[in-house]
């Protein structure tokens, strides 16, 4: 469930520091929408997380309790407390609870480095919360947003689409 191989081309030019800003106002998006997250990590929240989409130029890291996103090329996050490697597809899909995380890690879809309990902490605080990165990075009013969800929720049930095609 890659990206084709056009979009990570189109992606790479963009410097860092755009990436980096996407990447923090992406999360403090979420934690707008969904404040509890944090209080369900506890002391988890402290921790480093890197999400490293094997299909995009870029990796993410997130302390959640410091709201702070660091962004770097691919392979240039080197402290982090656990790292979540796979396409970035899946990694969305995951995050939103609507595919099976232990199906997809035993399936080596995904591959997971560091704090195990981190990574669980974190899974089971976003599976309880409902995340949708549709619902909740289109226009929240306004003409845009039918279009924009439409388009976008069309697009994610494609993808996820190729991805139970491959497992039955």
């Amino acid at each position: 469930m890659t990206l084709p191989p056009v979009v990570p081309k189109m992606l790479k030019p963009i410097p860092v520091p755009v990436a980096e800003l996407a990447g923090q106002l992406a999360f403090a998006r979420v934690i707008d929408r969904h404040p509890a997250l944090l209080d369900r990590l506890g002391d988890f929240g402290g921790k480093t997380y890197c999400f490293a989409p094997i299909d995009l130029p870029f990796e993410f890291a997130v302390t959640p309790r410091l709201a702070r996103v660091r962004a770097a090329h691919r392979g240039g996050i080197l402290r982090y407390d656990a790292k979540i490697s796979g396409p970035v597809v899946l990694l969305l899909a995951l995050a939103e609870g609507r595919l099976d995380g232990d199906a997809e890690f035993f399936g080596r879809q995904i591959s997971i480095d560091g704090d195990m309990e981190a990574v669980l902490a974190l899974r089971n605080a976003v599976e309880n919360d409902a995340v949708d990165f549709v619902r909740d990075f289109a226009p929240a009013r306004g003409p845009l947003q039918g279009p924009v969800q439409t388009v976008l929720d069309r697009l994610r049930t494609h993808l996820l689409a190729r991805e139970e095609r491959r497992w039955n």
